[in-house]
């Protein structure tokens, strides 16, 4: 297959995170959360592929839930891993309606993705997968950040990699440093099918807002994106405040 030059930008990023991140040794079987959305279509293609020339490839299966929501298209994303020969496995949930439940209309999102996230672990293991791999981008990186600063209080974002119990089951992100504009192009150049995302949260969370506001940031200087993404692995703790006991707190 031959590969345009922006795509191939995208494969030394991917090895990078990959080999930096210590992401896949190989020999592996790994599942790939697929919500059918470009950065996890892009993730599984991109995995695919690299995988193809690596000298101990690692089997993938591809994990898709669906959210109960009206709209869902689960066999669109079926049919996009059976051009890749990839397995698929589909579980049918209530968790978006549950979290859009009257109860819970304040902060839907959060419990939904406890919800996704627990399932996803679960179908891993049931899997006998040693690894999940999620598809956040470099840009869901820094705006996690943001969100927990302003929401949550506190300095942390998500990670390329992630050991959970024990041991049992590692978190990998191999988009970690590509770009959602990059994901964007590569969908397009590649002409894969638009799956909208019908949970009626979509477009108007406080991840938006966060995304808005670090949009002008970005205009305003080139370098800031570079800068903040840097920055996460670049902290300097002895200009950090010590931890204060909870019921001191401001």
């Amino acid at each position: 297959m031959k590969l345009a030059a922006a795509d191939k930008q995208l494969f030394k990023k991917l090895g990078r995170a990959i080999r930096h991140y210590e992401l896949i040794e190989g020999g592996e079987r790994i599942a790939v959360a697929v919500s059918g959305g470009k950065d996890s279509l892009s993730l599984l293609w991109l995995l695919r592929e690299r995988l193809r020339w690596v000298p101990k490839p690692s089997e993938l299966i591809a994990v898709h839930l669906d959210m109960g929501f009206a709209g869902s298209r689960p066999r669109a994303v079926e049919a996009f891993c059976r051009t890749l020969e990839i397995p698929f496995h589909l579980e049918q949930t209530d968790y978006g309606v549950q979290a859009h439940g009257p109860e819970n209309r304040e902060n839907p999102c959060f419990l939904c993705a406890r919800l996704r996230r627990r399932r996803l672990f679960e179908m891993a293991h049931a899997l006998d997968c040693s690894k999940l791999a999620l598809g956040h981008n470099q840009d869901d990186i820094i705006e996690t950040f943001f969100l927990n600063l302003f929401f949550g209080g506190q300095i942390s974002t998500m990670v390329p990699r992630q050991v959970l119990f024990k041991g049992a089951l590692t978190l990998i992100r191999p988009l970690t440093l590509l770009g959602e504009r990059e994901i964007n192009g590569l969908a397009q150049r590649r002409a894969w099918p638009e799956i909208i995302n019908p949970c009626p949260s979509a477009g108007r969370s406080s991840r938006q807002e966060v995304k808005k506001m670090l949009e002008e940031g970005y205009a305003l200087n080139p370098k800031i994106k570079g800068n903040i993404f840097n920055a996460l692995s670049n902290v300097r703790t002895d200009y950090l405040f010590p931890s204060v006991p909870r019921g001191k707190r401001t």
